[in-house]
């Protein structure tokens, strides 16, 4: 990819009169091995590449021109933005593309999803937001011509620019940043429909169906029509050529190019808002625009589904016939009891067939095997994805020769089994079920570990994908060679099973980590059934609630240290873990079988997994619903730690006021508390005017009073301050911790002169407490996972006390 040279535009820039004819800005450079940061923005009065490069060879009066558009000053402010972030590199379409050469726009083209997903930061440019504050309602009035919000969300382009980067920032007109996408989550997904889990931790954070990542496009718009298809090409992991002047036949492409991808029939549960009989292949992505509930049934959840669709639409032999008396009627309805077991036992037996998942294209149509229900002159099919119900989704398809076409509108369905039938519409091959996991392994570095690596095969970054096609396993190693402790993380998928096991290094060898991770790969593999069948089962599946989470421990041989493992489930078949090292709490006679504990899935981005405390408020901040409790009858600020065993906080000390004795310097912007903003509805804060002209937000009805110009603090969930709550482990075991105030000002104390003297930023001082006119009136307690411990194991515990008093007694002997 070619790269702009920050430093030399901005040189170029400021001795634009001056500068070498000759200067270089544009640089072919490697995208996976380069630290860059990537333009997105609403294209406008641009400049080209052709103009990037041969600006000082123009003659004065294009080269003001030139200068003097606003794609020009894009530029330079995304330019000067790098460089104040330590970026050396800088990309942008409108000026790194040749576009002059038909290979090199293709290229472009089909890796941007890859270009964006590789950058460190992605600097969202909203060139018609003038507010210093992102945008959190609707604005027909402002935004009319874009669905009344900011033109960037409305473009086609902008959907893989804002999901595929790592860290998505957003300025406003003036260059100002307004917020990150993180951050934002809630709010972004109330305007694009994309789910907060992607936009938070991307595509692999949730199941996704091909209907509902459609559904994300439907109302976007571009210049061309082709690129409402060549946009969404990274989203889906496909790459096909560029054709402009196909028109709509490029999105008929995409479909075919994902069916060769995927098994998943959600690609055509497409119900256009005016029927159109004909292809069974969408026109357009506004075609799934009522799609976002429809997800994917797996081939291994159909055949229950299908028994479940039959049961509810009363689906049976056409021939319902029955004597009215007699024994007669008594033998009649034994046989189509015993028929209808038996059918039903067939159908589930198809239903499990991999032909389901096999689809294949001639020029005779796309051949699929599907379960119909035949009627006079037609077909409805039932297709493996459901709505929002949890209901099969069926479409109706009319013979037209050889082949089938979608129709619609009929109403003559006979009410009789469904029959698996191979129809010629479109093509599949076998595909593949994946299930993710997202590590966290931040404390581990605490007691000296380290991830090695991982085997079989390597993996960057936090997510691990297995497939179900090969019953997989991958290991990840942590050691520390200054202990000679090693341990390994399996992660394994068995016949649609996800299954968590952690296990020690009892043979601590010379030889390097992938020797130790071969022979613990070979044990785990060989036991996969068993690992399986251990792992703790879900509501649907037996009985704990969905924020349970599970804990699994290892002792290390030798040591007082062990491996923990905290797993949850974070969507149907994704998953969480919070890999550790902690002291052995006393299980030395073998690993734990799983043990449940609880945490938040959702929320604030809090330090590490944490189990909030019920209280009896709830307000919005920053877009998130969260409880809180009011603040009465003691002191409480951010950072506050104390027992909560009887579900009355006591503070017993404050984690800023702590860390002086850590030698952790307070002023540390790592350690600044997270500003937020609070509100009590999906929209911002009502304007009420007090008495004051400030603004008001009530909480709990009329019982308490109002919050004056409130905001929020909660506490930042970066590495470091990680580690600060692991370092403080030990010795606040099992206290509890406030993570976010709302802090408000106290009318009573201001004056008519003074309502704006409550600072825009957590005061920047050792002990963070809020200033004399401000209250903190609210606060969230919640449980830290790293403080929590497993009670001591009471057989151990016996054992210890008789070798001791066996040694002890020895001695006296002697």
């Amino acid at each position: 990819m070619k790269l702009l040279d920050v430093e030399a535009v901005l040189d170029r820039d400021v001795n634009i009169q001056k500068a070498d004819f000759d200067c270089v800005v544009l640089k072919e450079l490697d995208d996976k091995g380069t630290r860059y940061a990537i333009l997105s923005h609403r294209w406008g009065t641009e400049v080209g590449y052709e103009e990037m490069t041969g600006l000082m060879k123009m003659e004065g009066r294009n080269k003001s021109e030139v200068t003097q558009r606003d794609g020009y000053q894009k530029i330079i402010k995304s330019c000067e933005q790098a460089a104040r972030d330590g970026y050396k590199w800088l990309w942008i379409d409108t000026c790194c593309i040749d576009k002059r050469s038909s290979s090199e726009l293709s290229e472009a083209i089909n890796s941007m999803y890859q270009w964006y997903r590789n950058a460190q930061v992605c600097y969202a440019y909203l060139h018609d937001v003038d507010e210093s504050t992102f945008p959190t309602h609707r604005n027909n009035g402002k935004f009319g011509r874009s669905n009344g919000w900011p033109e960037w969300f409305v473009r086609g382009w902008t959907l893989q620019e804002l999901i595929a980067p790592k860290e998505v920032v957003f300025f406003n007109k003036n260059w100002l940043p307004i917020g990150n996408k993180r951050r934002l989550a809630p709010t972004l997904q109330d305007i694009t429909g994309v789910p907060f889990q992607v936009l938070r931790d991307g595509l692999a954070a949730k199941r996704l169906s091909v209907a509902q990542i459609m559904s994300w496009a439907a109302h976007r718009e571009t210049t061309r029509i082709e690129d409402q298809t060549y946009s969404l090409l990274g989203l889906f992991g496909v790459n096909m050529p560029m054709l402009y002047g196909e028109g709509r036949k490029a999105f008929r492409r995409l479909q075919l190019e994902i069916i060769r991808e995927s098994n998943d029939h959600s690609i055509f549960a497409w119900n256009p808002r005016v029927p159109r009989p004909g292809s069974v292949l969408a026109v357009s992505p506004s075609d799934f625009q009522d799609c976002k509930d429809i997800e994917k049934v797996e081939l291994d959840e159909f055949a229950d589904k299908l028994m479940e669709h039959i049961e509810k639409s009363k689906l049976e032999d056409s021939d319902n016939s029955v004597p009215k008396c007699g024994i007669l009627r008594t033998i009649t309805i034994r046989k189509k009891r015993r028929t209808h077991e038996h059918k039903l036992a067939e159908l589930r037996e198809a239903a499990r067939s991999r032909q389901l998942g096999t689809f294949s294209v001639s020029n005779a149509g796309i051949q699929v095997w599907l379960p119909v229900i035949p009627c006079r002159d037609h077909f409805r099919a039932i297709l493996a994805c459901s709505d929002i119900f949890g209901h099969l989704v069926t479409i109706d398809l009319g013979s037209s020769g050889s082949s089938f076409d979608r129709i619609f509108g009929t109403t003559d369905i006979l009410k009789t089994y469904p029959e698996f039938q191979t129809l010629y519409l479109t093509h599949l091959e076998a595909s593949e079920a994946f299930r993710e996991f997202a590590l966290d392994d931040r404390t581990v570095s605490y007691y000296g570990f380290t991830r090695c690596g991982t085997f079989p095969r390597e993996f960057s970054g936090n997510t691990i994908s297995l497939s179900s096609l090969t019953n997989d396993l991958i290991l990840i190693i942590y050691a520390n060679d200054n202990v000679g402790s090693r341990f390994a993380v399996g992660l394994g998928y068995y016949f649609g099973q996800s299954w968590v096991h952690v296990t020690s290094d009892e043979h601590v060898q010379r030889n390097g980590w992938k020797d130790f991770a071969r022979r613990v790969y070979n044990r785990m593999w060989n036991a996969r059934a068993e690992h399986a069948r251990s792992m703790p089962k879900y509501p649907e599946e037996g009985g704990y609630e969905r924020r349970d989470n599970f804990i699994k421990h290892a002792h290390f041989p030798r040591s007082i240290l062990a491996a923990r493992v905290v797993w949850g489930r974070w969507e149907t078949y994704n998953f969480k873990l919070m890999i550790d090292v902690e002291q052995c709490p006393g299980c030395c006679a073998g690993p734990w079988k799983w043990t449940a504990t609880s945490n938040d899935r959702h929320g604030l981005d809090m330090p590490g997994l944490m189990k909030t405390a019920f209280h009896s408020h709830r307000l919005k901040v920053d877009g998130w619903w969260i409880w809180l409790d009011q603040c009465s009858g003691q002191r409480i600020t951010l950072g506050d730690y104390g027992d909560y065993s009887d579900g009355n906080f006591r503070r017993d000390g404050n984690i800023y006021e702590d860390m002086g004795t850590l030698g952790i310097a307070t002023t540390d912007s790592a350690y600044y508390p997270v500003v937020s903003s609070v509100s009590d509805s999906g929209y911002t804060l009502h304007r009420l005017t007090s008495q004051n002209g400030l603004e008001v937000i009530r909480y709990g009805g009329h019982k308490h009073p109002p919050l004056y110009q409130p905001k929020g603090l909660s506490l930042p969930a970066n590495e470091r301050f990680v580690l600060l709550l692991k370092a403080l482990s030990t010795r606040l075991e099992g206290k509890h911790l406030v993570t976010t105030v709302i802090q408000s000002l106290d009318v009573q104390r201001v004056g008519a002169g003074n309502e704006g003297k409550q600072t825009e930023r957590a005061p920047e001082t050792s002990k963070y407490h809020p200033e004399p006119d401000i209250l903190t009136s609210l606060y969230t307690l919640a449980s830290p996972q790293v403080w929590r411990r497993e009670p001591t194991c009471t057989h151990s515990k016996e054992q210890i006390r008789i070798i001791r008093y066996v040694h002890y007694a020895l001695l006296w002997c002697h």
